[in-house]
């Protein structure tokens, strides 16, 4: 569209059954916030929106496993995601929940509407049903086998693999996630929106209308959904927790998650504009309005085809212009898992890290997933830290400002006559604005993030070519003139950096004194306005804006996901059954007993074994272990052994074993010695 009167700006709302993690930030919440921030800075008017999604089952399902309440669950995580938004800087206009009275009658009535239209289908179908939980199971109550991909862990209403969108009644073999127990077939009635009523709108609409503006990934997907054929999808579900279906027939059901939470937006529209005094109706329903939808490649099919076709079918409502997706962030190599702890999650970086938000909201955006997965490792985040932010960025401007107070005590000095470099270095400045306009206008956040770093390039490569701590002995006029021309790239930095590093952005002011000229800096008086900093203003003195991270505090985050790994292997390690019954007679012919390891060698051209020679009590003997993985030669010597003497003779590797050490092993892998600890145990004892 031309330039729009507005924008309504949503980002996915999170559900409310555990805390925020880097995933969530990398794929929807960074780039929502670098997007509102720099629409706020060019004269936008913006409504950015969003809220806590309160009504998924995965909330229900953890109640259930912490013996609490669903409201309980998404009364601790709403406080706890809010809080952390809030301190990571990511500016929403309003915050909402699904669990307020507003969602729950926008919501109401937004059924109601589409019901009294005859928009949606009533039918009698087989759902699944837990007879030992006597209820229907309802989307991730189930899991099972993908149909499509073969994924064992699948989802009943999508498979987290291949992104492919299902119905319960799709799994292979399905198991309740409730009891573990084979679900049956059981009739019940709900309502389902046609999806393929609305086929041909959509093809003209996305396929032909977004083929050249939407995202590769994003296109792509729905694409392939609508080249599948759509089907209808079911608005009701079988649950006591979420919003009463608001019509005859209805008692006992639900409206869907998924119909219910996208309706969130508007009502907390609606909550923003009655709070502020607006008219919330043009943020939704005028056609200069330009609706955006941040979300992760997860709700790509819930934003672009059944969203929008619910708003189709209200009648009233305009359709997004652009719902630009990511897909996943991976940590350390691996998918992000919040089953599994495998993640860093907000509010524990917030506490590890104070003060040090930027540093995170660089990293991410510089890694963000825009088109396909990326990965995040604590080792990167070190060295663009260390890499960039302080040496390009921190450097540059610190270099700045040490020098004006050395100077000039601290005043913006009056140039003299301008090179042909300082020329060409002041139109550079001037020109970044649309630069990075351009990149973020498209989506295009990395992008964009790097050319603010290219900004800080610049400053750095003038004063090193410039040499103002040199010119300064000879030509004093000359040094003014860069140092000049140095504080207005400065300038520039402290407006244009403001979307992607919010925090520097304040202190960077606040050392330049900006809140003191006639006028605030805005996005667009660097391409237009003469002079940024005037001579003669006053700044403040320096102040480091990074600071480096060491090895230690990165080993430290380590550590922490290396527990996380074996907490994993531990509670997932499977107990071997019970092998076949023996006689008592079987086990009096085994003979064990204590024994000392008195010499101890790794074997030649192996991993796992090891030479021992053992004192049985009743002999001297060789035995070869396999225990090399987990001891070395020198700690083993003199450790007291169990060992089972009466095995007979075997050849490993040119070597005869004459005997068994027996050992256990940890879930994490690490085999242990099966042994008697009391002193007065010597060797030959016999174990019975």
């Amino acid at each position: 569209m031309s330039k729009p009167k507005r924008y309504t700006v949503t980002a996915a709302l999170p559900y409310t059954n555990g805390p925020i993690h880097i995933g969530h930030l990398a794929g929807v919440y960074v780039p929502a916030d670098i997007y509102v921030r720099y629409l706020r800075l060019t004269g936008n008017d913006v409504a950015f929106i969003g809220g806590s999604d309160e009504h998924g089952v995965p909330i229900t399902i953890k109640a259930k496993n912490e013996g609490v309440s669903p409201q309980d669950i998404v009364d601790k995580y709403h406080a706890i995601i809010k809080k952390s938004f809030k301190e990571f800087g990511i500016t929403y206009d309003n915050y909402s929940r699904t669990s307020a009275p507003i969602h729950h009658k926008t919501a109401s009535e937004f059924f109601k509407t589409l019901y009294d239209k005859g928009e949606f289908i009533e039918e009698t179908t087989e759902q699944l049903y837990d007879e030992k939980a006597n209820q229907f199971l309802a989307d991730r109550f189930v899991t099972g086998t993908c149909p499509k991909c073969g994924n064992e862990e699948a989802y009943g209403d999508q498979c987290e693999n291949c992104g492919t969108s299902l119905n319960a009644t799709d799994l292979i073999n399905p198991k309740s996630a409730l009891t573990g127990n084979v679900p049956t077939l059981k009739q019940t009635k709900h309502w389902f929106l046609p999806l393929d009523k609305h086929e041909d709108f959509l093809r003209e609409w996305i396929l032909k209308g977004h083929k050249k503006d939407w995202k590769p990934n994003v296109y792509g997907q729905v694409k392939s959904w609508i080249d599948d054929g759509l089907r209808p999808r079911a608005v009701t579900r079988d649950l006591d927790w979420g919003i009463p279906v608001p019509v005859e027939g209805g008692e006992g059901k639900v409206l869907y998650v998924w119909f219910d939470a996208p309706i969130g937006y508007i009502s907390s529209t609606k909550e923003w504009a009655e709070r502020e005094g607006k008219d919330w109706e043009p943020y939704w329903k005028d056609k200069d309005t330009k609706l955006v939808h941040f979300i992760g490649k997860d709700n790509i099919v819930f934003h672009c085809i059944i969203f929008p076709s619910m708003l189709k079918a209200e009648g009233s409502y305009i359709l997004p212009d652009n719902v630009p997706a990511n897909e996943f962030l991976n940590l350390e190599g691996n998918k992000l898992s919040t089953s599994k702890n495998w993640a860093v999650w907000l509010s524990e970086y917030l506490k590890d890290f104070p003060g040090q938000q930027d540093v995170l909201r660089y990293v991410l955006n510089a890694n963000a997933p825009e088109t396909k997965d990326n990965d995040f490792t604590w080792k990167d985040f070190q060295a663009r830290n260390n890499n960039e932010l302080v040496a390009i960025f921190g450097n540059f401007i610190n270099r700045v400002v040490v020098l004006t107070n050395k100077y000039y005590q601290g005043l913006v000095p009056t140039p003299s006559e301008f090179t042909q470099v300082d020329e060409d270095t002041l139109a550079a400045v001037k020109a970044y604005p649309n630069v990075i306009a351009s990149s973020i206008e498209r989506y295009r956040f990395r992008e964009a993030g790097q050319e603010l770093m290219n900004l800080a390039r610049l400053g750095n490569k003038y004063l090193a070519d410039e040499e103002p701590w040199k010119k300064i002995k000879e030509d004093e006029a000359r040094t003014q003139t860069i140092m000049y021309v140095a504080l207005q790239i400065a300038s520039a930095l402290a407006t244009l950096c403001e979307p992607f590093l919010p925090f520097t952005s304040e202190k960077l002011k606040n050392i330049l004194c900006l809140s003191e000229l006639d006028a605030v800096t805005q996005w667009n008086d660097i391409p237009n306005k003469e002079v940024l900093l005037p001579a003669g203003h006053q700044i403040g003195k320096a102040e480091l804006l990074f600071s480096k991270i060491e090895d230690k505090t990165i080993q430290e985050q380590l550590d922490k996901l290396e527990a996380s790994k074996k907490a994993n292997e531990a509670a997932n390690k499977q107990v071997e059954p019970q092998k076949d019954t023996i006689t008592f007679e079987d086990f009096t012919k085994l003979d064990i007993r204590v024994g000392t390891i008195l010499e101890a060698e790794k074997m030649p051209k192996t991993k796992k074994l090891l030479k021992l020679k053992v004192d049985t009590g009743i002999d001297t003997r060789t035995i070869v272990s396999g225990i090399a993985e987990s001891f070395t030669a020198e700690e083993v010597v003199g450790k007291k052994v169990t060992v089972l003497v009466n095995l007979a003779p075997r050849a490993l590797r040119g070597v005869e074993s004459q005997g068994m050490i027996l050992m256990t092993e940890t879930p994490d892998g690490k085999l242990v010695f099966v042994n008697p600890d009391s002193d007065k145990v010597g060797n030959g004892l016999q174990i019975s």
